[in-house]
């Protein structure tokens, strides 16, 4: 009897225990196959890096684009095409901002969740039926310059007005935040893409524009204040965009300038006709629509139109659905009354550029043209006695100007970068306007980098502008009687005077990490005796110009004095970090 009831004893214990024992070897089998499947996910994600890694540099030697699988692995039967960028490719390295998205991002994988981070060093996840990239550049440098212009005396026998020493002060440069993305079209052979950026202000407080020189409606700090766009692209036919962008003769050469939003940027010359703060030929076109091919064997080719907008036929009005008048200036900023845009206003916009890669040659050429761009506040400012013979004048200053350009870059394998340009401005006004046509002339640009041990490198850059016809005066450098002037009030102007100017910049870059990298930075502009080029043209929220500290209120009113004939000179040091 104790025997059986022994048996029965084991016999119960058997039968509790064996689902335990089951469910045991059931995780374990689960587990494994876990294991599994985390290994090959492991695996998928290497082996997707190491494809995207071959098309971008399939891309950079000119090969077509090829159609990526969304992903390995995927069961999906649509064909994927490559998100196009909406930059030359020879800029992506640099990224001045505009338009920056990869030529040949990867389609998504329908099995990845919801933005799931995609593998690789971009901040880019996918979303249902396509993709979303963020980016960003986030500058900031402690600088001190000088204006050079403390020992001038102006007409009226008195010096500037103001600090004319070194001024200390910390500048946001250029830094930005956007996001792009785009999306498949139900099998279509092309996508929608898009991209939305906006700039930010680091070290100062965002709001309407307003210097000493200026005062300007645009909230620059404002969302999408920068490069923002839609449009359709394919990785075989290209991309066409509407929205507004920095125009294809601008980023063409952007590869060529090292001292991107620093003191001594190329733009402080390149560009620039009349050497303000403006750089007429290297800006942003709103309200545009532009076009940019695939890589063709080493060429691609970019061109845009940006209507004019204008009420007028002599764009003295603001274009309509803008802020502020076309050509970076605002209503009055030329002192006339009644107040308008006659100051550099234009109409219809036209810009285009092509370039060729191959190996570490690069070569460009661009083209850029500003119809009915209205200056005759430089002829009202001439004859501030109300002359009549300025009268028969104003309606010539209302002319085309245009801007080409071309360069060459070469890479060596030593680490050295070479590279130069030759650009051609023109102001297509009559003969008797010539006298006060500074915005007609030409100029260069060389530059040379050298990689270094340790991460470091050097730079240097020399830019100069050539003498224009004339030039309006306005300024202490007032010395010739314009035509029909009174030599007792009207001399402003003359033809002939030296308004040419070189810039030397010098730099020292070293990269803390693959997107953090700490300069040092050094520049000069040396103007001749009728000139007012200055530092940080074109992007640098603190500015050395040519203006003192006289009328500091802005716009219309503020009277401001800009001197003639400074050698200006700055130092800055700074962090850069793009992502």
């Amino acid at each position: 009897m104790n025997t059986f009831r022994w048996c029965v004893f084991l016999f119960v214990c058997a039968a509790l225990a064996a689902p335990n024992c089951l469910a045991q070897n059931t995780n374990q089998d689960d587990s494994d196959l876990r294991a599994e499947v985390q290994t090959l996910r492991a695996q998928v994600a290497v082996l997707n890096q190491q494809l995207q890694k071959l098309e971008e540099k399939l891309d950079r030697k000119g090969g077509a684009a090829l159609p990526n699988p969304a992903a390995l692995g995927s069961s999906s039967s649509e064909p994927a095409v490559s998100a196009y960028s909406a930059k030359p490719p020879a800029i992506e390295k640099q990224a001045p901002s505009g338009g920056t998205a990869a030529r040949s991002a990867a389609s998504p994988n329908p099995v990845h969740g919801f933005l799931e981070r995609k593998p690789g060093d971009k901040v880019t996840f996918f979303v249902p039926g396509g993709e979303l990239t963020a980016y960003g550049n986030l500058d900031v440098s402690v600088d001190a310059t000088t204006k050079g212009i403390a020992g001038e005396i102006g007409p009226d026998n008195n010096p500037p007005v103001g600090n004319m020493g070194w001024m200390p002060a910390l500048s946001t440069n250029l830094s930005y935040f956007g996001v792009r993305g785009s999306q498949s079209l139900n099998g279509l052979p092309f996508k929608f893409i898009y991209q939305l950026e906006t700039q930010l202000d680091i070290a100062a407080t965002s709001g309407a524009l307003e210097t000493n020189s200026n005062q300007s409606n645009v909230v620059k700090g404002g969302l999408t204040s920068r490069n923002s766009y839609i449009g359709i692209s394919s990785s075989q036919w290209g991309s066409l965009m509407l929205g507004k962008t920095d125009a294809p003769y601008k980023n063409s050469t952007a590869k060529f300038n090292p001292f991107y939003a620093m003191i001594g940027d190329y733009q402080v010359i390149m560009a620039n006709t009349g050497g303000d703060n403006r750089v007429e030929f290297g800006t942003r076109l709103d309200h545009s629509i532009w076009y940019q091919s695939p890589n063709w064997h080493g060429f691609v080719f970019d061109a845009l139109v940006s209507p004019g907008q204008n009420r007028a036929y002599n764009s003295d009005n603001i274009a309509a659905g803008e802020s502020d008048c076309t050509g970076g200036n605002i209503p009055g900023s030329g002192g006339t009354v009644p107040v308008s845009c006659s100051d550099g206003s234009f109409g219809l916009a036209a810009s285009a550029s092509v370039s060729y890669t191959k190996g570490g040659l690069y070569g460009t050429a661009a083209y850029e043209r500003h119809e009915n761009v209205n200056r005759s506040s430089d002829i009202t400012g001439l004859y501030p006695s109300g002359n009549v013979f300025s009268q028969l004048l104003v309606a010539q200053d209302v002319a085309a100007e245009d801007a080409g350009k071309f360069g060459l870059l070469y890479a060596f394998k030593t680490k050295t970068t070479i590279g130069g340009i030759f650009e051609t401005l023109h102001r297509y006004v009559p003969a008797d306007l010539q006298f006060q046509n500074e915005r007609q002339r030409n100029g260069t640009w060389f530059f040379a980098s050298q990689g270094l041990g340790h991460n470091f490198s050097a730079h240097f850059g020399w830019a100069h502008a050539f003498r224009a016809p004339g030039d309006p005066g306005q300024h202490n450098d007032s010395n010739a009687v314009p035509p029909g002037g009174d030599p007792a009030t009207d001399a402003t102007a003359g033809a002939g005077v030296d308004n040419s100017a070189n810039m030397f910049t010098f730099a020292v870059k070293n990269k803390l990490s693959k997107s953090l990298t700490a300069y040092f930075d050094w520049a000069y502009t040396a103007n001749g005796p009728a000139a007012h080029f200055d530092l940080g043209a074109g992007g640098r929220s603190v500015t050395t110009d040519c203006h003192d500290a006289f009328g500091a209120t802005g716009g219309l009113t503020s009277n401001p004095h800009c001197w003639t004939g400074g050698n200006l000179m700055g130092v800055s040091a700074g962090l850069n970090l793009k992502f």
